[in-house]
Parts: structure tokens; C-alpha cells; sequence
């Protein structure tokens, strides 16, 4: 999983992404401008999706409009903290105060995790931790949450209720060993298919307090006496940036590659999909590459 800083580098897909926008009709919840008007009728499939896991539907009804290899099992890395979110989010009780444990620094440093930097002993509720799970993808605020969700405190009782989520919403393909998506106890025990991310991620923007994290470009905590002020940035390259994106979660690991999951709604229509290794590891294009395999899947499908 890539730390913060080298996930920021996705803030140089959005210029790679504003040259993809193209006017489909108007954009309903976007700051971003609009792109030249197609001219061409649309292809059969969307062109240059280089994703080999990929898939397109209709967020409403979740019909699928196209998909490559959708039920092919691959890691999804931080994808996984869509899943975290909404365990905590069906639990409740989001007021709560919660304590960062002092277990974050050994857990982030052993996988070089990115974090919301987070600092032991500060006390947050857990929808400050929502944001910090969720925009800078903090694995420390996933530890944190899973530690006071779990029942008894257990992180491994809190990976079994996703497990038993994932089951209860229908995921038959996907299971989760840990609540960042980092490779433990290994680069693959945690794994989805496009085509359940796509189920999950329809379920879990029907929450509307997790629509609206997701949908969130900066978030700020001012500092007080029991925590310290932080700003967290949306990693989604989209958000902002593609003509009414709405969200929703990045993800990386070595063996993951670049997956994004994303959506984005103009005028009556609402999309969502999901890329995964649209990038290997050992490329220089990063979440370049998902960015655009996202916006060449919405460009077409607004299109249609």
C-alpha cells in the first residue's frame, strides 16, 4: 500500500482527467468544467481501458452496462476500507469518542502504510475517523476503528463481522483478512471481484453519511484538548475533478496494482464502477491510469 505522500501523486491524474471530461449532458454535483462535446456516437465497449478487472453498471439498478473479467477473484488493496466504513456505519453511535491506540505506529511502519496521521492518545469520534479512513485512506484509522468496534476490543472479531457482512450482502467471491486491504497475512487473502465491489460499493453509497464522506473533498479537525488539528484530503481523483463525480474509494498494493472504485451522476443518470490493477506495481502511471480507465468508462457510459 502506498503511503500518503505517494498516493498524493494521484492530484497529478486530475489534470490527466480534466482532458478526459467529455460533455455527456450537465453535470449536476461537480466544480470541474465541462470538456469539447462529443461528436461521435458511442462504441460497443469503452476504448483504452487497460484494467484487466473492470466493470460498469447502473448505480441505481445495478444493471451492468459493460465488464472485463467481472467475476475474477484480485486483491483490491485499500477498496477494503469501503467495507470497514460500512460495518462501523451499520453499527452506530457515531459520537463516540474514541482513543487512538498506541498499536497504529507498529502496525503502519511494518507495512509502510498510508496514514491520516494520526497520533496515539488523541481522542476522536469515530465520524472524525470515518474521514480519516476514508479521504487520506488512513490504515491507522481503520486499526483505530476496528479496535472499538470489535467486539472486546478484538481487530480479528471486527475482520470476522466483515467477513459475515460481505456474506450477508450477497458478496459470495470476496474475504477480507485485514480492515486496510495491507497483504496480512498475505498479498492475496484479501480479494473481491468487480463485480461484488460494484454491489458493495451501490450498498454503501446508499448510507448517506458515508455518500457524503466519500463526496468530500477536504475535511478539517481543529485542534482541541484532546486531539490535534488535521486536514485530510480526498486521494479519489476524480472527486472535483471529473463533471459530477460522487465518489467513492482508491486502492494499492503490490499484488493489487491501481483499482479505483468511483461514481458519478449527471442529470438522472447514476453510474458506478470499478478498475483493479489498472496500473502495476512496477509502473511509473499509478493511479494515472485508473483515473483514466474511470473516465473513459464514464465518458462512454454517459454517452450512451
Amino acid at each position: 500500500m502506498r503511503k500518503t505522500g505517494r498516493l498524493a501523486a494521484s492530484t497529478v491524474a486530475t489534470g490527466l482527467v480534466a482532458g478526459l471530461i467529455v460533455a455527456a449532458g450537465p453535470a449536476t454535483r461537480a466544480a470541474a468544467s465541462e470538456g469539447p462535446q462529443a461528436s461521435a456516437a458511442p462504441g460497443k465497449t469503452p476504448a483504452g481501458v487497460r484494467a484487466p478487472y473492470a466493470e460498469l453498471a447502473n448505480e441505481a439498478t445495478g444493471a451492468d452496462l459493460w465488464s472485463r473479467s467481472s467475476v475474477s477473484e484480485h486483491p483490491m488493496g485499500s477498496i477494503t476500507k469501503v467495507m470497514t466504513a460500512y460495518v462501523v456505519l451499520e453499527a452506530g453511535d457515531l459520537n463516540r469518542v474514541i482513543t487512538v491506540p498506541s498499536g497504529i505506529i507498529g502496525y503502519d511502519d511494518t507495512y509502510g502504510a498510508s496514514t491520516a496521521g494520526l497520533v496515539p492518545g488523541e481522542k476522536l469520534t469515530a465520524l472524525q475517523l470515518l474521514y480519516a479512513l476514508l479521504l487520506p485512506s488512513g490504515c491507522d484509522a481503520a486499526y483505530t476503528l476496528a479496535t472499538a468496534y470489535g467486539k472486546g476490543g478484538s481487530r480479528s472479531a471486527f475482520i470476522a463481522q466483515m467477513n459475515a457482512t460481505a456474506r450477508k450482502l450477497g458478496l459470495s467471491k470476496t474475504h477480507f483478512s485485514d480492515f486496510s486491504g495491507l497483504p496480512d497475512p498475505g498479498e492475496r487473502t484479501t480479494y473481491s471481484t468487480v463485480r461484488d465491489l460494484l454491489s458493495l460499493g451501490r450498498d454503501a453509497m446508499r448510507l448517506p453519511a458515508f455518500r457524503s464522506i466519500v463526496g468530500t473533498r477536504t475535511y478539517r479537525v481543529a485542534a482541541a484538548e484532546d486531539h490535534y488539528a488535521h486536514v485530510w484530503n480526498n486521494l479519489n481523483p476524480l472527486v472535483g475533478h471529473y463533471a459530477g463525480a460522487t465518489g467513492i474509494k482508491t486502492g494499492f498494493t503490490a499484488a493489487a496494482g491501481d483499482c479505483l472504485l468511483f461514481a458519478a451522476t449527471r442529470g438522472s443518470k447514476e453510474l458506478i464502477g470499478v478498475v483493479l490493477d489498472s496500473s502495476p506495481s512496477d509502473s511509473t502511471a499509478g493511479m494515472d491510469a485508473a483515473a483514466s480507465d474511470a473516465a473513459a468508462m464514464l465518458n462512454w457510459g454517459f454517452s450512451r
